[in-house]
């Protein structure tokens, strides 16, 4: 046995839990100046508190009395520590690619294949959802010089004979031309609940409901088209 070694070990066991030398010294009835002296290989602790110190510290006398832990001991700590952190980069690596791969958005373009309407849209996806943004319409369908008290330009997805509304933009002005206000329209839907690859030909369309000063109606429905979500050509 090495004094030197069973003070240093002494240290080494006592910092390693974060006690101070009162803490040791109180958990063990004697004054700090005897750890003290204990750590400095001035003093060794008697038979008895040697015995305690190895039972609270789960070390054999042996190892205290060498002043290092055996060396199957550091292997099976070794081990565990390499386990535990295969399984922490095998998690962080799990989560990054699960994120990476719920925020790898792709983009698809919409248009329309009615002769009146140039629109400019796309619709942005993944495996989870998907977003749709339209703007710049465009009407080429003739020169409309009506004033209008109101128009409203409404997205709809029809399913099953059923439409629903999607989004809308309204006119905020009280006189207002059709080409004036599509140059304002803007429709953008975030988190939208489908999915690309759910979306059937024609299943988008956008209604333009355009109101004079004598409350009648003018309706434009413009079917739209989804470039394939599985190809480079559109849908037909």
């Amino acid at each position: 046995m090495e004094q030197e070694k069973v003070a240093k070990f002494i240290k080494e066991i006592r910092k390693k839990h974060n006690l101070t030398q009162k803490q040791f010294a109180e958990k063990y009835h004697v004054t700090y100046q005897a750890v003290s002296k204990w750590e400095n290989a001035l003093n060794m602790p008697d038979t008895t508190l040697m015995k305690q110190i190895c039972e609270d510290f789960a070390i054999s006398l042996e190892e205290l009395l060498n002043g290092e832990y055996r060396k199957e001991k550091k292997k099976k700590r070794y081990f565990f520590l390499c386990f535990f952190l295969v399984i922490f980069i095998f998690l962080c690596i799990t989560i990054f690619v699960a994120s990476k791969k719920q925020n790898d958005f792709q983009f698809k373009t919409l248009m329309t294949e009615c002769e009146n309407f140039n629109i400019s849209g796309t619709i942005s996806y993944n495996e989870k959802k998907s977003a749709i943004y339209i703007t710049n319409i465009q009407y080429c369908g003739g020169n409309d010089t009506e004033e209008y008290k109101q128009i409203e330009c409404i997205l709809y997805e029809s399913y099953d004979n059923t439409d629903t509304k999607i989004s809308s933009f309204q006119s905020h002005h009280e006189k207002i031309k059709l080409e004036e206000f599509l140059q304002d329209v803007t429709l953008s839907i975030d988190n939208y609940e489908k999915s690309c690859k759910e979306y059937k030909e024609n299943s988008l369309y956008l209604s333009i409901n355009a109101t004079d000063f004598q409350d009648r109606i003018v309706t434009y429905k413009i079917p739209l088209k989804l470039e394939s979500c599985n190809t480079n050509s559109p849908l037909n």
